[in-house]
């Protein structure tokens, strides 16, 4: 990796250009510039009319990281099953090798970066519904805006080809100028309304749940956790945007992100992290068991103590505390966890909650972390292996990158992976709502079936459903 100084994109292109040329391979050169403050819905919106289909928006729960992709420079994707995290891991650090960047500041998130994330189970027959989506895909953007603790900068990324010349360079500074021009110029469009909501296969969905109970009695299975689908249509065509906006203000003490590929959108407002890294520190979340808000405050601090006590849930969340610390330990030296859960509340759920942090080699792997961790209880079962086959088994649905890990990963190995949950897919008029609830050995299919409508109120409401 070569880093050089200030000199203005152009003079840094010549030197790129006969880099790329020396070597006779493709290579990426990268600029960061502070900036002003910029609105980060703004940025994706300015996007829409050249770059749709090519962007990406992210925001943790706390505003300290908000990441924003427009354009594509290069692509990582692939539909092969085997060794998926490291194939991926290893295609990002190749497309580094001998890349040029300018980047004087040492915040994490800033420079170049990869966003994309993985589907749930690579083993399971693809349908149309996630046809736009490889089982991995990453995005490496031309233009990233990234808000880190509330300072901007602005990543412009270029690959640059033995065949190309210092003239792409006057493009590219023309190019992104109307982008940042186009910055004050930001119209809405019209909401879409939605006309028709189908639920997919309700009675079969409790069937299934009844049958995996039946199983979970005499068997080797602890827990599986089952989806389901709300299919809605809509009068107009499915802004992105306008969807973005409701959860950011509705849902923005969460995970937002937003992931678009060939026309489709994967958007939602996840609580749950799977894992960050920030040099050599490891953090992530157990989250299991959920009820409802109360509609006073008293009636929610009730259902939370309820939930606290409640067996069932304990036990389920102690499945994911237990197998969270398992896969950390074989990375990390140190691990804190607390005893007992809490309570984390958003605006229509409240889930037990237990923060994890680890201590790991500096260069520890962030996606073989991804890779262990990946599906925690929450949204496979227990024992891991066995629950996705069942699930795979009697799951109608696709789940796509429901339920999978989601998040970015910078070129200094820093990065974050939530898990894709309170999650919807955008296509043209029409949208899939996904939810999921872990099947235990005394669970009910009606409450399950309550349960997973709770969890779809968040996307329905930004949608204009609720």
């Amino acid at each position: 990796m070569i880093t050089i100084q200030e000199t203005g994109i152009k003079e840094r292109g010549l030197v790129a250009v006969n880099h790329a040329k020396k070597l006779g391979r493709p290579i990426l050169i990268s600029e960061v510039h502070k900036m002003n403050t910029i609105n980060p819905l703004s940025f994706f919106n300015i996007g829409k009319d050249r770059y749709c289909g090519e962007r990406f928006f992210w925001k943790d729960p706390t505003d300290e990281i908000v990441l924003i992709g427009l354009g594509i420079s290069k692509q990582i994707q692939s539909d092969q099953a085997t060794d998926r995290f490291f194939h991926v891991e290893s295609e990002w650090k190749s497309f580094l090798e001998d890349s040029i960047i300018f980047n004087p500041y040492t915040k994490i998130g800033v420079g170049p970066l990869m966003f994309g994330g993985f589907s749930f189970d690579p083993y399971k027959e693809k349908t149309d519904l996630w046809s736009k989506f490889a089982d991995s895909l990453f995005h490496i953007p031309k233009y990233l805006l990234s808000i880190i603790d509330g300072e901007t900068y602005l990543t412009t990324n270029v690959v640059i080809t033995p065949n190309d010349d210092v003239s792409l360079f006057s493009k590219i500074i023309e190019e992104r100028n109307q982008l940042l021009m186009t910055l004050k110029h930001n119209d809405l469009t019209k909401p879409a309304i939605l006309l028709k909501t189908n639920e997919i296969s309700p009675e079969k969905w409790k069937q299934s749940v009844d049958g995996v109970v039946k199983e979970l009695t005499n068997g080797p299975l602890k827990k599986v956790v089952l989806a389901r689908e709300l299919r809605l249509i809509f009068n107009n065509h499915l802004e992105a945007e306008a969807v973005l906006e409701h959860l950011y203000t509705e849902q923005h003490a969460s995970f937002i992100f937003a992931f678009e590929s060939n026309g489709d959108c994967f958007i939602g407002a996840s609580p749950e992290r799977l894992v960050k890294k920030h040099g050599s520190e490891v953090y992530s979340t157990c989250l299991a068991g959920s009820i409802s808000r109360g509609s006073t405050e008293e009636e929610d601090r009730i259902l939370g103590q309820t939930l606290l006590n409640d067996q069932k849930n304990l036990i389920e969340h102690g499945f994911v505390v237990e197998m969270i610390r398992e896969a950390l330990e074989e990375s990390c030296e140190e691990i804190i966890l607390p005893d007992k859960p809490q309570l984390m509340k958003n605006r229509d759920i409240q889930h037990l909650y237990t923060p994890v942090i680890g201590k790991c080699n500096k260069d520890a792997s962030l996606l073989l972390l991804v890779e262990r961790l990946h599906p925690t209880p929450a949204l496979g079962g227990l024992p891991k292996k066995a629950a996705v086959e069942k699930i795979r088994q009697v799951e109608v649905l696709d789940r796509g990158f429901y339920g999978a890990p989601l998040g970015w990963v910078d070129y200094k190995q820093n990065g974050e992976f939530a898990v894709s949950i309170r999650c919807g897919l955008l296509q043209g008029d029409e949208a899939s709502l996904f939810a999921g609830c872990g099947v235990v050995a005394d669970s009910n299919s009606e409450s399950e079936y309550l349960e997973t409508s709770l969890k779809f109120t968040p996307m329905l409401r930004a949608l204009g459903g609720k």
